[in-house]
């Protein structure tokens, strides 16, 4: 498939008036969407801002790429931006970007769509191609210029580069989505391979799979193994050589540095199961605290979510009607009552352990981690003790790891079948049982104690800041940490907080969209149809559905969200309104505790506040 079937006349903007991330994808997405090629533009545009939060698509040399691939896009297409004056795009050589190729890929994109948008990559590695872009006049000249780069690299594709400088160096390439980063990076790693003289191998992993793939053979022989990769790729084959890991940025920018450790063999040897530590990421890519909370988090939230419902459900026949020994007694509530908190909630802890441990240390951290997790629960530790367990035990792993690597090759296979999991489990069971578990869980009966004692007015300052944490970043690391806070409060036996985290974040798409009911003249057409789903998400919970908002105007969206959140978790508090089921938003409304209807009152005074601050501070517009 040509490029140019992909990117058409209808779908290139020579004059971008952004001067911003934030504004400038808004504005291709625009583009996309004029031209028929989605099916939700406000759910593209999330897509895309979620891939910006993983690493900056500003690959530099004035280039930007981003791309996303979802079910809202109808049609696989690409959209052609230039910017005369640049805009400041988070670049990873922190210069403005002038030329924007926004990708948008279908879930259901075949393979010969996904070569397309891998072809367009590797042109955008050519400076003669870049240049000539820059000056253009016309979408027929940016036609033009793509097909005559495009029917050059289907002449002579290059596979593999041989050099006679040193021995066979190999590398792997990898981007989340696998559609831009993967194949820039592979194809800048080739250039100045063969500038170097250098015999390279490259294997890319991308959305239509992996290409050109290593073979055990080129593995034996290479003298150091490059893995420029942002997402999980195959690393046991790689034990015994010297291995390189990196961002996939860094595969684009710093090739030479890269071949020139691969030649020095300026790498650990690698000894599987992840044992290397990714040393030259930067901070919040693929590492660090957050990343392995979430990953705990997102596996336990289904264990949460419906047990909670489940138990809240059980409670419509009345508060003890899943005791046996009291008159309201009904056996399908307690059928009900047991599903959700005997079972459902009662893996909570060991699921959030055990995630956070595979998390850090792959497979062999799943035992340690929920066996440390189930401990914390059965010990009265609870949330906080089940995050410690988590952590303690990858790491104990990690650190298993790096005390077994002297072993005998032959001995390789019993490590995780026999000496990992014995050994972690033993390590990890004793200190949560020694150590952890007593002072955590007399730290949590205080947390209860402090929270049960607080007055009307601390508990409306609490829920104040709940709710107000649920709208400032809507769906990043402050609005996590107060819905964290939540659930831990939740298996404390603590429902009011999560009702102020609810109430909060469901707010800002709430109050986004009856602000583009009343004050039509504020937003644009498109934005008034975005607002007839941001209706729905915040019915649904689904906080994210401001994002579109608040990235086009954050100057007046956001403190208006976080105002009218902040309100809603005060008033839900003030109310001694209490939560049980963690999600759900209208749905679990009737389920709240206390006055269900008081409840409803609260989101709906913070709903009205934000829209009246909208409609405050923003400006007409005209279509």
């Amino acid at each position: 498939m040509r490029i140019t079937e992909l990117l058409t006349k209808e779908t290139i903007k020579l004059d971008v008036k952004a001067t911003s991330k934030n504004d400038v994808i808004p504005e291709l997405v625009e583009v996309l969407d004029k031209a028929g090629k989605l099916n939700d533009k406000e759910e593209y545009t999330r897509a895309l801002f979620a891939r910006e939060q993983q690493s900056t698509t500003g690959i530099g040399d004035g280039i930007a790429i981003p791309h996303a691939k979802t079910n809202a896009v109808k049609y696989p297409a690409i959209v052609f931006g230039r910017s005369q004056s640049g805009v400041e795009y988070e670049a990873l050589d922190g210069q403005p970007s002038y030329l924007f190729f926004m990708i948008a890929a279908s879930e259901g994109a075949n393979n010969t769509h996904l070569e397309a948008l891998s072809k367009l990559s590797s042109i955008l590695m050519k400076q003669e191609a870049r240049e000539q872009l820059l000056s253009v006049n016309s979408a027929e000249e940016v036609l033009a210029i793509i097909d005559q780069y495009d029917e050059k690299d289907e002449e002579d594709e290059d596979v593999e580069i041989t050099g006679t400088n040193s021995g066979k160096i190999l590398a792997v390439t990898a981007c989340p989505t696998g559609i831009a980063h993967t194949y820039m990076a592979a194809d800048a790693l080739k250039e100045k391979a063969k500038e170097l003289n250098l015999a390279l191998k490259v294997e890319t992993n991308g959305s239509g799979g992996v290409k050109n793939a290593l073979t055990a053979d080129e593995i034996e022989e290479a003298t150091a193994i490059i893995v420029a990769a942002d997402k999980q790729v195959e690393m046991d084959r790689f034990k015994g050589k010297h291995v390189i890991i990196v961002p996939v940025a860094d595969g684009i920018r710093k090739t030479k540095e890269l071949l020139d450790r691969a030649v020095n063999q300026d790498a650990p040897i690698y000894h599987g199961s992840g044992e290397v530590k990714k040393e030259d990421q930067r901070s919040g890519e693929r590492a660090g605290f957050y990343k392995h909370l979430m990953n705990g988090v997102s596996n336990m939230l289904p264990f949460v979510v419906g047990g909670g419902i489940l138990i809240a459900i059980s409670f419509l026949f009345g508060i003890y009607s899943a005791d046996p020994n009291h008159e309201s007694y009904n056996a399908f509530a307690a059928a009900l009552n047991t599903i959700g908190g005997g079972n459902a909630f009662g893996l909570m802890i060991p699921v959030l352990a055990g995630f956070i441990a595979l998390s850090i240390a792959d497979r062999p951290g799943l035992a340690p981690g929920m066996v440390g997790g189930f401990l914390a629960a059965q010990g009265g530790a609870g949330f906080l003790g089940g995050l410690i367990a988590g952590f303690l035990a990858g790491y104990i792993v990690l650190l298993l790891k790096k005390l077994l690597s002297g072993m005998p090759a032959s001995l390789e296979g019993i490590k995780p079948v026999l000496l990992y999991p014995v050994f972690s489990i033993f390590t990890v069971g004793m200190i949560m049982f020694f150590v952890i578990n007593k002072p955590v869980s007399a730290l949590n009966g205080l947390i209860t104690d402090l929270l049960g004692s607080l007055g009307t007015g601390n508990l409306v300052l609490l829920g104040l800041l709940l709710g107000g944490m649920m709208a400032i970043d809507m769906g990043g690391p402050i609005n996590k940490a107060a819905f964290t806070f939540g659930i831990a409060m939740i298996d404390a036996g603590n429902f009011a907080p999560h009702a102020a985290v609810m109430a909060g974040g469901m707010v800002p798409p709430l109050g986004i969209a009856l602000a583009t009911t009343l004050f039509r003249n504020k937003f644009t057409k498109r934005e008034r149809e975005a607002g007839i789903t941001c209706y729905v998400m915040g019915a649904s919970f689904i906080t994210e559905g401001a994002i579109p908002f608040a990235a086009s105007d954050p100057g007046r969206v956001i403190p208006s969200v976080a105002v009218g959140s902040a309100i809603a978790g005060a008033l839900a508090m003030y109310f001694g309104n209490g939560l049980r089921a963690p999600h759900g938003g209208a749905f679990v409304i009737p389920l709240v505790e206390g006055n269900p209807l008081l409840y409803l009152l609260a989101i709906v005074i913070g709903t009205i506040i934000t829209a009246l601050m909208l409609g405050l501070l923003k400006k007409p517009v005209s279509e």
